[in-house]
């Protein structure tokens, strides 16, 4: 499954990777780093209150509208109930649409998700869809990430994030 996703994956975005040359600016090109906020639904609520987490993004701006990238981080889910922490860290390719230079965004991410400390889990397919606001050196969202874990286990939350953009120079 996890090989099957990946060559998915691949093959999705080699059509965009395939042009001749691809100038990187920096006002095409980016690096995203952030901090985000979560109260775990579904599975994950059962075993933890919240979530912190750091996000981590790399952009590529085909047009004024269209952005795409690479997406990583760490989602920390802090145990109750005598349950561990453990967390999720994604690998995953992200599509963003701008409705205007500045204003409001819609994305998602799609990718693996690495699960640490849960024992006879690994991880799975993870999504995290995302609505916000943008300018030029901010991006304020509202997100729902879903990690579908091995063993029919679902680490869901829903939360804040704030985003600073970091240019090329």
């Amino acid at each position: 499954m996890k090989n099957l996703f990946l060559v998915v994956v691949i093959l999705g975005f080699s059509p965009i990777f395939a042009q001749e040359e691809v100038d990187i600016t920096v006002d095409n090109s980016w690096l995203k780093a952030g901090l985000t906020a979560g109260i775990p639904v579904g599975d994950a609520s059962d075993a933890s209150s919240f979530t912190l987490g750091v996000d981590l993004r790399g952009q590529y701006l085909f047009n004024p509208n269209i952005a795409i990238g690479i997406a990583s981080g760490y989602s920390h889910y802090f145990g109750k109930d005598g349950f561990d922490d453990f967390g999720v860290v994604p690998a995953a390719g992200f599509f963003r649409y701008y409705f205007t230079p500045d204003g409001l965004f819609l994305g998602t991410d799609v990718g693996y998700g690495f699960v640490t400390n849960l024992e006879n889990n690994d991880g799975g397919l993870y999504v995290n869809p995302q609505i916000g606001y943008h300018n030029r050196d901010w991006n304020f969202y509202a997100f729902y990430q879903n990690t579908f874990a091995e063993n029919d286990v679902d680490l869901q939350n829903v939360g804040i994030g704030a985003t600073y953009n970091i240019r090329f120079k």
